[in-house]
């Protein structure tokens, strides 16, 4: 058996070399982690635990060692003290043997004695290291950067930002939405329970979302070649019911991918009027694509094209004025943080200025493009009040022309949702 092929048949090893290429390019770990993955599902718990989990592992390396060692020992290393220390779903002597033996198959066998000392003194003195690592301030035990927790301390107060934090570091559950067009919720409750999948309502918007259990793989599901749901969390919702779309309407997402928010405005549509829904990104345009293809929806018209450009979104708009605009934008991304586990180590001040910036472009552009009486939607999914209460106030001083009439904040601990934020904003001449 080659070196290679051993590599690549011990999952620690895989996890390993994904965690070394995200500590050194700062990529996003979803892309990172191959399609044919073997043992998918445990390399993906492994590589999202530990970034979720970098600065409380990191913590105990440097307990044990005199300085930090280079990446390609560090992230083996990162990948044993993960099992061994916070997932209780491994073998202890498997985590420490297979990653001991992962750093040798990597040419690594000068490191192997020093990530095997450090894994088996962690199991030894686990307990009493859990025990101080629960002493630690939140930024340490709960792993995110002292940016955002100072920033959520001073917003939300200390407990409740202890509460977010360990939300974030939770495991995410899929929810799906039933097509109102093609199924209705009992119909489609009991296809899932015919078919060995006990689904639960979920709390916030029960009517129309579904918890999934952990682990269900979502295409063999009944239904889901025939667009019978859609797979996004219930916050995404919130914007939708306060955009508050028409059959007949015209409409654009402007910024629309991977067209969450778009199915659920077409389906509210009665899949009639239009949709134009544009993003910047060509590839996540295509995701759009295929998702408004399985859903069979008619309505919806891809659009390629920066919404902050004024150009573009004349060319994609119809012969007149929009009757409703969703800007759901570029943000931080902390109210996802459960989900994007990466996004709390890209978050800084310099970009969420430079995201801020952003955003005021896009609303001075789409704007334009609203009818007088019509509704424009802003959204985040972000926790930050300079990206959303902030942004929006600042925005309406600088435009008498728009008043706001209602808006919505979710905080995923107390909604058990992603976190978001929405305003609706009627334009009045």
């Amino acid at each position: 058996m080659t070196q290679e092929s051993a590599r690549d048949r011990n999952s620690r090893a895989v996890a390993a070399r994904i965690i070394e290429r995200w500590l050194r390019t700062d990529l996003f770990p979803d892309r990172l982690i191959a399609p044919g993955t073997e043992d998918r599902a445990f390399v993906v718990e492994v590589v999202y635990g530990v970034v979720k989990r970098l600065r409380t592992l990191q913590w105990v390396v440097d307990r044990f060692a005199e300085r930090s060692p280079e990446v390609n020992v560090l992230a083996p290393l990162l990948v044993g003290l993960y099992q061994v220390l916070l997932m209780d779903t491994v073998q202890d002597y498997a985590a420490v043997n297979e990653t001991v033996e992962a750093v040798r198959s990597a040419g690594l066998s000068h490191a192997a004695g020093f990530v095997n000392g450090v894994l088996r003194r962690t199991l030894r003195e686990r307990e009493s290291i859990l025990c101080e690592l629960n002493r630690q301030n939140i930024a340490v035990a709960e792993s995110h950067p002292d940016f955002l927790v100072k920033r959520w301390i001073s917003c939300f107060g200390e407990e409740r930002t202890a509460a977010l934090c360990k939300w974030n570091n939770g495991r995410a559950r899929a929810t799906v939405a039933f097509n109102p067009l093609k199924t209705d919720g009992v119909s489609f409750a009991t296809s899932l329970q015919d078919g060995g999948v006990a689904a639960e309502p979920h709390a916030h918007a029960p009517e129309r979302f579904l918890t999934l259990p952990a682990g269900t793989r979502i295409p063999p599901l009944p239904g889901f070649a025939a667009g019978h749901f859609s797979v996004q969390d219930p916050s995404t919702f919130v914007a939708v019911r306060l955009l508050d779309p028409q059959p007949g309407d015209i409409v654009l997402d402007a910024c629309a991918s991977p067209g969450g928010k778009t199915v659920l405005i077409a389906e509210q549509m009665q899949d009639t009027g239009t949709v134009i829904a544009m993003d910047l990104y060509r590839d996540r345009l295509g995701i759009l694509e295929q998702n408004i293809t399985r859903m069979d929806l008619c309505s919806v018209k891809p659009r390629e094209g920066n919404a902050a450009s004024e150009e573009d979104v004349r060319n994609a708009c119809p012969d007149d004025l929009f009757d409703r605009i969703l800007l759901d934008v570029p943000c931080s991304n902390t109210g996802v943080l459960r989900r994007r586990p990466d996004a709390r180590w890209r978050v800084n001040e310099e970009k969420l200025g430079q995201l801020t910036k952003i955003q005021r472009m896009l609303l001075e552009s789409v704007s334009i493009f609203l009818k007088p009486g019509g509704t424009m939607v802003y959204s985040t999914c972000s926790l930050e009040r300079e990206e959303n209460e902030k942004q929006i106030d600042g925005w309406l001083a600088r435009n008498d022309g728009f008043e706001i009439t209602a808006s919505a904040a979710l905080f995923p601990p107390d909604s058990r949702t992603d976190g978001v934020y929405a305003a609706a904003l009627k334009r009045l001449k």
